[in-house]
């Protein structure tokens, strides 16, 4: 006996009603996710896309950017119970007999109109103070690096959900039909923690909304290129057919599976064209080449990939994802966070410089940020090289562009710099944020799955108005 499916048994019971109902509701969904199932905004947007510049690991707030002369003042002594407050710390530091606090080694100064505090291992990000919104009072759930990045990415610390640049795919659509609208760029040849697809899958929302990954390699894309002995004519005849043969067993069982994948084959033989041509930095001055430092001609670097992030905005893609690892310093973090700076600092800030230059700034929202942050104190004993923990309680990061106020600081932890003591983010909040100066209200992007509605900020999130302009 053939199997029946539940689209068949549909199409041949009830006089076909209950197929044509289907058909009609996936027909619907379909012509409404080509251009964005929200078919626009819910409100006036500031921003048109996004660049996130993700530092997986826990980049180091207390070293970066929430300076705390109290811990240089205080180094060696114990943390005091009144300010830990009994908080969970994780299976690395949470059974050390001793938890000495120690203070940053490196020196701070002031910067920009609102006088923010950063690190001497930062003087180009110095330099683009007065455009940046610096907000320190993060704080997540999350203790350990795959449920954090999981639950920045996704909403969600349980991997499955829809990626950030999926949900905007999925609401407001492409913004050039040539090129994805939700790209990923990794660091080449970077240790620390895994990344794992999910971060950029659909998850549950249909498959054409899930990230683009370009590669550091001769083709960005895997099987961009046609074989050999295959010419783009003999491609586009190929496709064609196929098309015919997938249209024809949508008239049969209406899957919208099955029109995405009509998409997708249609996409890929587009970017053929539209991938070579936006990856190509030959046409690039040498002065913007200059601009992003002298790791810009390598491939896979992220000075790179800011630079191809910048193209990448040019020409309409809407979410670009930019990870750059190693940020995970139990150990020996005087020695490596110098080097870490010196690979992300200059280029991230010539991304500024370089979209302010060309009018993009103003509706480009580029946000800097990790998981989580470092704690207060040393993991194990106190070296000349040591470590800090992970610490959800409170980091920071930063957004410039797109809506938020420049040259501003968010949100302030205590002196310790251990708790959050004014004006609190959640993960939540910041997704909700983003989201608005897209112009979307997170509430409503929803997608109806296993009998209840999701969305990328859960039952949760409050826009942080604060950081707006």
């Amino acid at each position: 006996m053939n199997p029946i499916n539940r689209r068949h048994l549909l199409n041949r019971f009830g006089l076909g009603l209950g197929g044509l109902a289907l058909s009609e509701m996936l027909a619907a969904e379909s012509s409404t996710t080509d251009h964005g199932v929200l078919g626009g905004t819910h409100l006036p947007p500031k921003a048109k896309r996004v660049i996130y510049l993700f530092m997986s690991g826990g980049p180091s707030q207390i070293d970066l950017y929430d300076h705390k002369p109290l811990l240089n003042q205080r180094h060696g002594e114990q943390l005091p119970d009144s300010v830990r407050g009994g908080q969970r710390l994780t299976g690395m530091s949470g059974n050390q007999s001793s938890i000495p606090m120690v203070g940053s080694p490196f020196k701070f100064a002031p910067y920009g109109p609102s006088g923010a505090t950063l690190s001497e291992l930062l003087p180009h990000t110095a330099s683009i103070a007065e455009e940046i919104c610096f907000v320190k009072s993060m704080h997540t759930e999350s203790i350990n690096h795959g449920p954090g990045v999981t639950f920045f990415q996704t909403g969600s610390q349980i991997p499955g959900r829809p990626s950030f640049g999926s949900w905007l795919s999925y609401g407001l659509g492409q913004g050039n039909a040539n090129l994805p609208s939700f790209v990923v760029l990794i660091t080449k040849g970077k240790g620390g923690q895994p990344l794992g697809a999910h971060l950029w899958g659909s998850g549950f929302l249909p498959t054409r909304h899930q990230a683009v990954q370009l590669r550091a390699a001769k083709d960005p894309v895997l099987y961009l290129g046609n074989p050999n002995g295959v010419s783009p004519t003999s491609r586009r005849l190929l496709l064609d057919r196929l098309k015919e043969l997938h249209e024809h067993q949508f008239t049969t069982t209406p899957d919208t599976e099955i029109q995405a994948r009509i998409d997708q084959y249609e996409m890929a033989f587009r970017m053929q064209t539209s991938i070579p041509e936006v990856t190509d930095l030959s046409g690039e001055s040498a002065a913007t080449l200059e601009s992003y430092g002298p790791d810009v001609k390598t491939p896979g670097t992220f000075a790179a990939n800011c630079l191809l992030a910048r193209r990448l905005a040019e020409s309409g893609v809407r979410f670009i994802q930019l990870y750059h690892q190693d940020w995970d310093h139990h150990g020996g973090l005087p020695g490596a966070l110098p080097r870490l700076c010196k690979e992300t600092d200059q280029p991230a800030a010539a991304l500024i410089k370089d979209l302010k230059q060309r009018g993009l700034l103003e509706d480009t929202l580029v946000v800097w940020g990790g998981e989580f942050g470092r704690t207060n104190y040393c993991q194990g004993k106190i070296q000349p090289n040591f470590g800090r923990d992970h610490h959800p309680r409170c980091f920071s990061i930063w957004m410039a562009g797109g809506g938020v106020k420049p040259g501003t600081v968010y949100g302030e932890t205590d002196e310790f710099g251990y708790n959050v003591v004014k004006d609190g983010v959640h993960v939540h909040d910041f997704q909700a944020t983003i989201l608005h100066l897209l112009g979307i209200d997170h509430e409503r992007l929803t997608y109806k799955f296993q009998g209840r509605r999701y969305r990328l900020t859960d039952v949760h999130g409050h826009v942080v108005k604060g950081i707006l302009a």
